[in-house]
């Protein structure tokens, strides 16, 4: 038998698992999926969402591209554990899209795309203003078979393979003698992308996050030692070294958590900080998180201010449009997730904590089930989808964001609906009766200062980026939308294509030269 037929008899993940591991073939992959992927979001949903915010999500798109091809090409990403994760993953998007099809069919919208999943409340540290209020006395936690279930239905049910962890201190949880390790060993097929403060992965820990090879960490900073340390305690931002560079050294890809105050605001994107962790520390990615008044000691002060937020806005957008950078603000990249991705809207998620408690997101802790008692009647994940408080918030997303016309949309430099539409999303508790989730949301909703702080806080922080949203991307959008209804618009059109062609053609061509 010849070497060719020898190739094509083999599985096709290994094949891609070949391809991707090669700088030269997985160059060539990685430029045509850019080219379409570009072509691919101009197109798209063009009559539902400006233009630029399409170019938006294309950008992220590459920039991740950009970031795994970096990853690989430097050792960041070992080739052992890259393989890995190819043949995981390789042929799922056909498998899965049956299972999509019938959710739609089923139920009238596609599914969600992720879980947020707290499997425990227990941390070793006690961070100022933690949202999830954790701390080493607390033993709350969710049993493994539980945890092993949601995982298996967010598969079985929505056809999603990508599970966010987070806490407490998710590498603490252990329960019947199985850790967060045997659960990617056990889905091998699903994604997980754990937030944890670092300290405990000394050389061990970062071994078994190669070993899986379907677990990337995202380690918690506030910015350099010192806004670490103040934050997290002292002697944390030198172990959070050590953990990159002990997955350094076993090949385990990477990024960065930050949490946005008023105190670091003004630190946390700027270019010697995004140098040390990128270039210097080797990380691949950031998340930033801007400090949402819940958890431990709730205070609207910690908040960043509505000028610091709009300053970060556009310091983001450059590190992603102008740097290349894989980096995403909650807040501040809604136009990447055309908005809200909360209370399982299509492509969005949900978040259960270590007590069962089934909430629209993180940093919205009000709920009406508990997975516990929604398993113990013999229900599963689809019923919380359609709980009278989910279904509140995904009419709103829909109301606000998703129904077009392109240059009407509501504004999505502010997308939270409970940060930056806390009125709205008061009533809405209110009505459905949604309860609190702990203590601290108890208090949050019977404060009236509470209330007026971010009301106040969500309309000085519209009307800054009501500026930005409406020259960027709606008045683009009029014009072009004009010219499709003028006499000229014949005569115009080749004009028009010709600049986009050229405009794809000059990407094209920028873009193969980076890669």
């Amino acid at each position: 038998m010849n070497l060719k037929r020898m190739f094509l008899k083999r599985p096709l993940k290994d094949i891609l698992a070949a391809i991707f591991i090669y700088n030269f073939p997985r160059k060539i992959l990685f430029n045509i999926w850019t080219k379409r992927l570009y072509r691919m979001y101009r197109e798209r949903d063009k009559e539902y969402f400006p233009r630029k915010m399409q170019d938006d999500k294309f950008f992220m798109a590459r920039n991740m591209l950009r970031a795994v091809d970096m990853g690989v090409k430097t050792g960041r990403i070992s080739r052992k554990v890259w393989s890995r994760f190819v043949k995981s993953f390789a042929e799922l998007p056909l498998k899965e899209t049956n299972k999509i099809k019938e959710f739609e069919e089923k139920y009238g919208m596609k599914p969600p795309g992720f879980i947020t999943l707290s499997p425990i409340k227990l941390c070793n540290l006690y961070c100022q203003g933690c949202y999830a209020d954790s701390y080493k006395g607390t033993r709350a936690k969710l049993e493994y078979p539980v945890v092993e279930r949601i995982i298996r239905e967010q598969k079985e049910l929505w056809g999603s393979h990508f599970t966010v962890i987070s806490g407490g201190e998710p590498l603490l949880y252990r329960d019947g003698g199985k850790d967060l390790f045997d659960l990617a060993k056990e889905h091998q097929d699903t994604f997980f992308l754990m937030y944890t403060n670092g300290t405990l992965i000394d050389e061990r820990v970062a071994k078994k996050f190669a070993e899986v090879g379907n677990i990337t960490p995202a380690i918690s900073v506030e910015g350099f030692e010192k806004e670490t340390d103040e934050r997290r305690g002292k002697g944390v931002f030198q172990k959070i070294l050590r953990a990159f560079e002990n997955l350094h050294g076993v090949g385990v890809p990477f990024g960065i958590s930050l949490t946005a105050t008023r105190e670091n605001a003004d630190l946390i994107l700027k270019d010697e900080l995004i140098e040390f962790y990128f270039e210097e520390q080797g990380a691949l990615y950031a998340w930033i998180f801007q400090y949402m008044p819940i958890g431990r000691h709730i205070t609207l002060k910690m908040m960043v201010t509505p000028e610091q937020r709009i300053e970060m806005y556009k310091r983001t957008w450059e590190l992603i449009r102008e740097r290349g950078l894989f980096i995403a603000d909650f807040w501040n990249c809604g136009a990447i997730t055309s908005g809200c991705i909360s209370a399982g809207k299509p492509g969005g998620y949900i978040y259960i904590d270590w007590n069962g408690n089934v909430m629209p997101c993180v940093f919205n802790p009000y709920k009406i089930h508990n997975i516990l008692q929604v398993y113990a009647q013999g229900e599963n994940l689809n019923t919380v989808l359609f709980s009278p408080f989910m279904e509140g918030i995904r009419k709103w997303q829909r109301e606000y964001a998703l129904e077009g016309p392109s240059d009407k949309m509501g504004n999505i430099i502010v997308p939270c609906a409970i940060r930056d539409h806390y009125s709205m999303m008061y009533e809405l508790i209110k009505k459905t009766d949604a309860q609190p989730a702990d203590e601290a949301a108890e208090q949050a909703i019977k404060d009236e200062k509470y209330y007026e702080g971010l009301v106040r806080y969500g309309k000085e922080v519209k009307e800054l980026a009501d500026v930005i949203w409406e020259k960027e991307y709606l008045e683009p959008e009029r014009e072009i939308l004009r010219m499709r209804d003028t006499k000229k618009y014949g005569e115009e059109k080749k004009g028009i294509k010709k600049g986009f062609n050229y405009l794809i053609k000059s990407l094209e061509n920028a873009i193969s030269k980076v890669l």
